[in-house]
């Protein structure tokens, strides 16, 4: 959405807007989806972090790392900020959150999975022994246990990503995905560099994405099985 639509809607509905004086040097432009890697960065580098959440033994808690109030941390994980951890959030154990990620309200990750320079928001659930890197995730998302996301090209080359039906160099090695919002990830599922996903959607087990899907769509993996007699001697 442009963002002078999304101006004369709020204006329709009878909110206000209000104009504020930014310098130059703290301008960014985050019309591309990958920009807000940027803009993420540059909050989390920036804003007052504290920890005010519940804190196990056994966690290691390394630079800047922020904990908001009845959020939970298990023993045994690691976290390299700068991290944001949201409300109510309840982390691990034994998992590695590192630097630039920023996890909203209420998200749940699982036993031994491994966040890298991501944004998940509120309400999502990161099954255990999952690797989510250089993503985006949306509100309400459920991860199968072992999902993977791939955030770098077997060629090396930078991740292309669709804009408005164009493909686009997105110039970063490192990108894995874009999930909207409510979309749930069967057991180890693998969603390749690049990739987005629309709301409301389901990736069955052990499906391997290529490729973009639309909102409202259900991926399931067709098999053949051939059953035989078997006779012990």
């Amino acid at each position: 959405m442009e963002i002078t639509d999304s101006f004369s809607i709020l204006l329709e509905t009878g909110h206000k807007i209000a104009a504020a004086k930014v310098a130059n040097n703290e301008m960014l432009d985050v019309g591309i989806l990958w920009d807000l890697f940027d803009a993420n960065r540059w909050v989390l580098e920036r804003i007052k972090l504290s920890i005010e959440g519940q804190i196990e033994d056994g966690v290691h808690l390394i630079g800047q790392v922020s904990v908001e109030d009845g959020a939970r941390i298990r023993s045994g994980a690691y976290i390299e900020g700068p991290v944001f951890i949201g409300k109510d959030s309840d982390i691990g154990p034994n998992c590695f959150i590192r630097p630039h990620s920023s996890i909203g309200q209420k998200v749940r990750i699982g036993n031994a999975c491994e966040i890298k320079n991501s944004i998940i928001m509120d309400k999502t659930h990161i099954g255990h022994l999952s690797y989510v890197g250089d993503s985006i995730i949306g509100e309400n998302c459920n991860f199968g246990a072992g999902t993977t996301i791939a955030n770098y090209r077997f060629d090396g080359e930078p991740v292309k990503m669709k804009v408005k039906n164009r493909t686009l160099d997105t110039g970063r090695r490192k990108l894995g995905v874009v999930l909207g919002d409510n979309v749930k990830t069967g057991i180890n599922t693998l969603l390749m560099p690049g990739v987005k996903i629309g709301n409301n959607c389901w990736i069955g087990p052990d499906v391997v994405v290529y490729r973009d899907v639309a909102s409202n769509t259900k991926v399931i993996l067709k098999q053949e099985l051939e059953q035989r007699n078997h006779n012990v001697q």
